[in-house]
């Protein structure tokens, strides 16, 4: 099976934090920190956007487990999480209702049946991957998502100023002649190109400043919500 271009230095990544830390400090920091109330925000997101309880909902990039400890605490789902790194998804099992599963997948495909996921979230996934390989992932998604289905994804986009600093943080790690971790933008038009090509119904986008489902802070990277009617 084929890795993807960042998963082995991922997986580095994930070792050298918990050699160097307790390991529910590496397993947020993994996930970028803040994980309970990062969390939280996940929850709300997807109430917002429609997942009911009974639903089935993929989380795309679960790492550690965040938004499914959230989910346990809110909803009663159907749940599957989707990773590249094992240890990830061996701490997220610990974390989480039995009834939850992990799967390790490091295809561009999801092992899901057609018609099966009523949302597919991808929260600070698609900002580490190329172009191709999202609308990949997207095509998946509408392949597995129900009728009246959504994907919800995160993203980073030039027209928001507070995510220039990401670009920046980018830029400057290059000029040091090191290898930067992938940070990609998309634009709002390639999302919506992309959505009509694989045959959504429309888009729904968010500003990462605002936030507003009922409770909860912005995510800080904006939200596209892909409708499968």
């Amino acid at each position: 099976m084929a890795k993807f271009h960042f998963v082995e230095d991922y997986e580095r990544y994930v070792a050298d934090l918990i050699r160097d830390h307790p390991i529910d400090t590496a397993m947020s920091l993994a996930v970028g920190g803040s994980y309970d109330a990062v969390g939280a925000i996940e929850c709300a997101i997807l109430r917002h956007a429609g997942l009911m309880p009974g639903q089935a909902v993929v989380d795309l990039g679960c790492g550690s487990g965040r938004l499914a400890v959230a989910l346990a605490r809110d909803l009663d789902v159907s749940y599957l999480g989707l990773d590249v790194v094992p240890a990830l998804l061996d701490y997220a099992r610990t974390k989480a209702p039995k009834s939850y599963k992990f799967v390790l997948n490091r295809s561009l495909s999801l092992p899901l049946e057609a018609r099966s996921v009523d949302v597919l979230c991808a929260f600070s996934v698609f900002t580490h991957l190329l172009h191709a390989e999202t609308y990949l992932y997207l095509e998946e998604a509408h392949r597995c998502l129900r009728p009246g289905g959504r994907v919800v994804m995160s993203f980073l986009e030039f027209a928001m100023p507070q995510h220039w600093r990401v670009f920046e943080q980018t830029v400057a790690t290059q000029r040091a002649s090191t290898v930067p971790h992938l940070n990609q933008f998309i634009e709002r038009n390639q999302i919506v190109v992309w959505a009509e090509r694989l045959g959504y119904t429309g888009v729904d986008f968010i500003d990462g400043h605002l936030a507003p489902w009922t409770s909860g802070e912005p995510l800080g990277q904006s939200l596209a919500i892909l409708r499968k009617d």
